[in-house]
C-alpha cells in the first residue's frame, strides 16, 4: 500500500504561467529529489533557488495519506463545490509520488489533474496539463507538456536549450533573489531579473513574461 506524504494541501488562485488566476487546490507534496529542504545543503543541491518549504508534514492541510482515495479524498473536500475541480500536484518533486492509482481516484471525482515538475521524471499518464521547469545539472525526461517554465537567469542554463521542445508555452519567470541564499541586495538583482527577463521576450518572441502574481498580490 503507498503511503503519500503532503507537505500542504489548501484552495487558491493559481499564481504563474498561462493558467495563473485559475481557481485550484493546490497539493504540495514532501520531498525533492534536488535538494533536501535544508538550508544547509542549498550550496551543494543541484538545485539552489527552490522557493518553497517541501519538508515534512506539518504545512496547512498537510499529513500522510495511506491510499489514493485517502488522498483523493482529502484533496476534493478542499474544492468548494462549484466549477470544474482542478488540482495542482507540486512539491519539492511531484513525479516521486504521484501515481496511477492516485490519478484515477481524483478522476472518479471529476477533477482536471495539473502537474508543476522540475522534468527529471516522467510525468504519469492521465495528467491533463504539465508544467515543466528545466534545473541544472538534471537531464530532462520529460521534454513534452502544456508549459515550459524557465526560471531565468541561470549560470548553466540558457532558454534556447528548450526553445525546440514540444510544448505549447514557453515562459521566463524571473529569478527570486530572496530564496538563493545570497544576501547581496537581492531587491536591486530581482529588478535585473525582471528586465532580463522583458528584454529576452521582447528579443525572443516565443516566450512570454511569467511573473509570481501570488507574491506580488499576497495570495499563499
Amino acid at each position: 500500500m503507498t503511503t503519500y506524504s503532503v507537505k500542504e494541501c489548501f484552495y487558491t488562485l493559481q499564481g504563474e504561467g498561462a493558467r495563473a488566476g485559475r481557481p485550484s487546490v493546490f497539493c504540495r507534496f514532501s520531498g525533492c529529489n534536488l535538494w533536501s529542504g535544508r538550508a544547509e545543503d542549498r550550496a551543494i543541491a543541484a538545485c539552489q533557488f527552490c522557493d518553497t518549504d517541501f519538508v515534512g508534514t506539518d504545512g496547512e492541510g498537510g499529513g500522510k495519506f495511506r491510499s489514493a482515495d485517502a488522498l483523493a479524498e482529502h484533496i476534493a473536500s478542499h474544492w468548494p463545490g462549484a466549477g470544474a475541480p482542478y488540482v495542482v500536484f507540486t512539491g519539492g518533486e511531484p513525479c516521486l509520488q504521484l501515481d496511477p492509482p492516485l490519478i484515477e481516484a481524483l478522476k472518479r471525482k471529476g477533477f482536471e489533474i495539473a502537474v508543476e515538475t522540475n522534468g527529471s521524471l516522467p510525468v504519469p499518464q492521465g495528467v491533463d496539463w504539465i508544467c515543466v521547469s528545466p534545473k541544472p545539472q538534471t537531464p530532462l525526461q520529460q521534454k513534452t507538456g502544456n508549459e515550459l517554465k524557465f526560471v531565468y537567469p541561470q549560470e548553466t542554463l540558457a532558454p534556447e536549450d528548450f526553445a525546440q521542445l514540444q510544448f505549447d508555452h514557453f515562459y521566463l519567470q524571473p529569478m527570486d533573489m530572496n530564496f538563493t541564499g545570497d544576501t547581496n541586495n537581492p531587491a536591486q538583482r530581482n529588478a535585473e531579473n525582471v528586465s532580463a527577463c522583458v528584454s529576452y521576450c521582447l528579443d525572443h518572441p516565443q516566450w512570454s513574461l511569467s511573473l509570481q502574481t501570488h507574491k506580488l498580490t499576497g495570495i499563499p
